[in-house]
């Protein structure tokens, strides 16, 4: 699947743009499909995307379009970069997706009515489609400058996973792939949740010491849900997890960090740019509670974010949380 191929990418924000224009450096042909007519008008135009990737340059061959049909005629892939929320509804738009063109999931959430992974979702509205979803550590700006990158490329085909890894992959984009879709999932879902806990610390002004205090002990919490949805160890400890952590919980570049800095500090959210995190908090929170895996860090940005819990009241919870050893090797299980 190296060839030179017809990529269709829906969605155009920011990520969407930077995944269109790595698909041009990787040598493909390329369609941006977007709602938004000033945008494709934009794009086509002024070879610009300034509501979403300002002071950016595109690339001339990008083609853009608000015609989803045409958008995706003759498409060999189709990359769905919309919000987690909405990924339903775009599915349901394309449900006439030709059999076996494969559908590449870029998004980062968990369904908030029903608590399902995107995957999940794709499987049920395009039951004959290959479904695979790409995640790891990568802010928009920095994919779209060029600037080095490494993702994962995941499906429960072994084969169609390292077959789109080799179809992305450029001199600065580069694409490990992996079998364990739900485990790259669920990191991708979870780690916005986690972002908002480390901005609110940094916005409160808890200092350094408690933001790396918030990120460690929410990496134990992924790894204890990922695992109770079955996802592998390694997978949690790789790109898609420990990797898209670290990076999500140390820059406001992170809409969710960002987030969580103005939670901390009491400013007003209103304007803010989209934070999956949010709409995913309180379902992971659910399921946490469902597969009795104890994430009270998890539990407490949804407290806080429902307005449950204010955030000095959280962390005081958290803090006074019973003793235990660092390495009990117990699965987290709630008892």
């Amino acid at each position: 699947m190296t060839h030179k191929s017809r990529i269709t990418v829906l969605g155009g924000g920011a990520w969407g743009t930077a995944l269109a224009l790595t698909s041009l450096r990787a040598g493909h042909d390329t369609t941006l499909w977007a709602r938004d007519r000033e945008s494709v008008a934009s794009i086509n135009e002024r070879r610009e995307n300034p509501r979403y990737l300002p002071g950016i340059g595109l690339d001339d061959r990008l083609k853009a379009t608000a015609d989803l049909a045409a958008a995706l005629s003759a498409a060999d892939c189709v990359l769905a970069v919309v919000p987690a929320q909405t990924m339903r509804s775009v599915l349901i738009e394309i449900s006439s997706l030709p059999k076996g063109v494969p559908l590449v999931l870029c998004a980062k959430g968990i369904e908030r009515g029903t608590g399902k992974l995107l995957s999940e979702i794709a499987a049920e509205i395009l039951p004959e489609t290959p479904i695979a979803a790409l995640s790891g550590p990568s802010f928009a700006t920095d994919v779209a400058r060029g600037l080095p990158t490494a993702v994962t490329v995941a499906s429960t085909d072994a084969a169609l996973a390292s077959g789109l890894a080799a179809l992305f992959s450029s001199r600065s984009f580069r694409c490990y792939s992996s079998t364990d879709l739900t485990g790259v999932e669920v990191g991708g879902a979870l780690k916005n949740v986690l972002a908002i806990a480390a901005g609110a610390v940094a916005g409160a002004g808890l200092g350094a010491s408690a933001q790396a205090a918030m990120v460690t002990r929410g990496f134990v919490e992924l790894r204890r849900v990922g695992a109770a949805f079955g996802a592998e160890p390694e997978t949690l400890m790789g790109l898609s997890g420990l990797g898209d952590l670290i990076l999500t919980c140390g820059s406001e570049q992170s809409r969710n960090f960002a987030y969580g800095v103005a939670l901390g500090r009491g400013d007003n959210r209103d304007g803010l740019k989209l934070a999956e995190g949010v709409a995913t908090a309180g379902i992971a929170a659910r399921l946490a509670r469902e597969k009795h895996v104890e994430a009270p860090i998890i539990s407490a940005v949804d407290a806080i974010l429902s307005g449950r819990s204010t955030i000095g009241e959280a962390v005081a919870a958290l803090m006074a949380r019973p003793l235990k050893s660092e390495t009990d090797n117990d699965t987290g299980r709630a008892k």
